[in-house]
């Protein structure tokens, strides 16, 4: 008979003692436990202790998280949170230095426990950590568990950062600056400012002084990865912060001092593969330099403007002027608005005799108008030959270089999300980004190039406008999906997938759609389905056996703490623990936490899950909500939470564990792997009826004969 679901069996250990067998009843108050634990041994004063696991963080069992024992959980005697307190509170502070380095190593390993960074907090403890770090001048050993200290009792979030002093941040920055400091003092001391930035306006403003981004630079080109890292990371939530004026002077700095250039060819291309949080990173650094774009993209031309009036007329002057025709200004007034509105009518403008009503619209609005200049002042023989050769092609035939200008400045924002927030998650930058300078108007014009070969190719009228500009956005969106690296691979990549390759991509679809659509090949599809739906929900299961990193965010900032989950083997129980940043794939026996699947009890997604409802304050990051999903477990009391690393792992995540839960499986990408199943079981099958139509009816059955005479008689033959 299995034991009651509040009974659960566990070992106790102590240093020097035999191990205590115990049934734990958990109705039962934790002070009684510890009491029977302690006669057992014949400790007096039990409120002196403390239980504990043995294995991984070892947190302090409280009655807020006793729940979360299994059975065959190991714990530990060990002295309670608030003597433990009281005890590192005065080591902090003791003459002999030794003492004091031992107290501050206890100190930084146990403040990420919250119960006993509750204790020593509660003590002023955190006075005694700015006392040593403000008045000491070491910087070795002890500095650095001060700070890691410090770091860890900051992230349970009981005090707010801006309680710290100045004299505090600008000793941090100190090491900081300092060039002769030990690397490990240097990434504490980044990574508390990188916490410290997002929090408020003054704190961002202290150490945006205080911290150049010269400074910055020279961490980032460090043969440290970690250290690199941290600069990364401080650098970023100073780009974060910064409004949009400081972000664009920032942005402008690190271009003069060839920022990119060093990522392109010391990051990216580094021998050493790129890890998930720099990814993250690059991608942040691409998302920020191309929403500089943004206040252009929503600003409409003012016809009244007349730098905006002069841009739109070196246009005209460099695509026309230059043909050697006579100066407009011998002409007359009425002649001289006569030949403008030609010419840029043969510019592709559709209000010829007002073209800044074309630039209008926001999005795209100015950023429409500065691509075109670009083009025009950076491709002149480009831009006069796209231009010249439309003028003098048939009337209707002509590639209208303004309107497809307009159009694709809009498609690039839409495909590039510009004007679009930065994800908490994402990790999908584009290396060709890196590569070159004016990445946004190197892309137009290349793409604007691209316009007028696909419209020739298929001989596109005005009507047929759309259309054109529909194929060019698919060859944009389909050569960006190889990710090339640089815009030389993209330009080539691009130009080879013309039209009549497009025309061959859709055709294949169409065919491959059509050909599943027939009534017969829908029947064998219903027939295939549950066999293909077990292989999947087996692949699901292995996929969770195999186990997955996952990281912690807070409300504040992207985490560097990394934990792993997976399922054993037999199916009966997932394992999870906390791991060290580089572990792969850790064994199952080093994972100290579990739950067992019959524990289960449902599976909550997105806006349902308790820890996305705790961030509710503050803005939600909708990348995080379409990652997040909970397990309920332990009479729907208690979950584990997570935040899937990519929506492909969220999707194997919850189709597994809805598997295990004996529900079907929800997410998009069960569908898609269906598919693509009965697609290949589907053509398998269907090999032998290649070029050969299928019915929608099966042939009528004939009718049976009149007599049977005709059967042979079988036992003439036996004799």
């Amino acid at each position: 008979m299995p034991p009651p679901k509040d009974v659960v069996k566990i070992a106790i250990q102590m240093v020097g003692a035999i191990p205590q067998l115990i049934e734990l009843q958990q109705t039962k108050p934790l002070a009684s436990v510890l009491k029977d634990v302690c006669d057992a041994w014949s400790l007096p004063n039990a409120e002196r202790y403390a239980l504990q696991y043995a294995d991984g963080r070892q947190t302090y069992i409280t009655e807020s998280n006793r729940r979360d024992i299994k059975n065959g959980s190991i714990l530990r005697l060990t002295t309670s949170p608030d003597q433990e307190a009281e005890r590192l509170y005065i080591g902090i502070q003791s003459k002999n230095v030794d003492v004091k380095t031992d107290s501050l190593k206890k100190l930084a390993s146990l403040s990420q426990d919250i119960t006993f960074a509750q204790e020593f907090i509660s003590r002023n403890g955190l006075k005694q950590i700015y006392s040593i770090v403000e008045e000491g001048n070491d910087t070795g050993e002890m500095l650095a568990h001060t700070l890691k200290a410090f770091t860890e009792l900051m992230e349970h979030d009981f005090v707010s950062w801006e309680n710290l002093s100045t004299v505090f941040i600008k000793k941090i920055v100190s090491y900081v600056n300092m060039n002769a400091v030990d690397a490990s003092i240097q990434q504490l001391s980044l990574s508390i400012l990188e916490n410290m930035v997002p929090t408020s306006r003054l704190l961002f403003e202290l150490v945006k002084k205080e911290v150049t981004l010269d400074r910055l630079l020279t961490h980032l080109q460090a043969t440290n990865a970690e250290l690199q890292l941290k600069a990364m990371a401080l650098l970023i939530a100073l780009l974060l912060s910064a409004t949009d004026a400081e972000r664009r002077d920032m942005m402008d700095y690190l271009r003069e001092k060839n920022l990119r250039q060093f990522i392109h060819k010391n990051i990216i291309h580094s021998s050493e593969p790129l890890g998930d949080e720099m990814a993250h990173y690059l991608y942040v650094l691409q998302s920020v330099s191309l929403n500089l774009c943004e206040h252009r993209m929503k600003t409409s031309m003012d016809p009244y403007s007349q730098e905006q009036r002069d841009l739109l007329q070196s246009l005209r002057q460099t695509a026309f002027e230059s043909e050697g025709e006579v100066p407009t200004g011998s002409f007359s007034t009425e002649r001289r608005r006569s030949l403008c509105a030609k010419e840029f009518r043969k510019l592709g403008f559709m209000n010829n005799s007002n073209p800044a009503e074309d630039l209008r619209r926001a999005p795209p609005g100015l950023l429409a108008l500065d691509n075109m200049v670009y083009f025009s002042r950076n491709t002149p023989n480009a831009y006069s030959r796209f231009v010249l050769e439309n003028s003098s092609r048939e009337d209707k035939h002509e590639c209208p270089f303004a309107r497809s200008s307009i159009q694709l400045t809009l498609i690039l924002c839409e495909i590039l999300h510009i004007g679009e927030p930065c994800s908490e998650t994402a990790q999908a930058f584009y290396p060709m980004f890196f590569g070159q300078d004016h990445f946004f108007e190197e892309l137009f014009c290349i793409c604007i190039q691209l316009v007028n070969k696909t419209w020739k190719e298929m001989r596109a009228t005005q009507e047929d406008f759309d259309k054109v500009m529909q194929v060019v956005r698919e060859q944009i969106t389909r050569t960006l999906s190889l990710k090339p690296t640089s815009l030389e691979l993209f330009k080539t990549r691009v130009n080879a997938l013309n039209y009549s390759e497009i025309l061959k991509l859709r055709q294949t679809e169409r065919l491959h759609q059509e050909e599943t659509l027939a009534v017969p090949v829908l029947e064998l599809r219903e027939k295939l389905k549950p066999e293909l739906l077990e292989l999947i929900r087996q692949q699901r299961l292995l996929h969770l056996c195999e186990g997955t990193l996952f990281r912690k965010i807070s409300s504040r900032r992207r985490q560097d703490k990394l934990w792993y989950c997976r399922l054993s083997p037999n199916h009966k129980v997932l394992h999870y623990g906390d791991v060290e940043e580089g572990v792969q794939s850790p064994p199952i026996e080093s994972l100290p936490e579990k739950i067992p699947v019959a524990d289960m009890k449902m599976l909550l997604v997105g806006k349902e899950c308790p820890h996305t409802k705790e961030k509710s304050s503050g803005k939600q990051n909708k990348d995080v909500l379409e990652l997040a999903f909970s397990i309920v477990h332990d009479m729907e009391e208690y979950c584990l939470n997570f935040i899937a690393p990519t929506r492909y792992e969220f999707c194997l995540w919850t189709d597994g564990l809805n598997v295990l839960l004996g529900k079907e499986m929800t997410s998009e990408r069960t569908q898609t792997d269906l598919d693509v199943l009965l697609s290949m079981e589907l053509k398998l099958r269907l090999l032998d009826l290649e070029n050969i139509s299928i019915p929608d009816n099966p042939p009528p059955v004939p009718k049976p004969p009149s007599n049977l005479n005709f059967c042979y008689d079988f036992s003439h033959a036996e004799q």
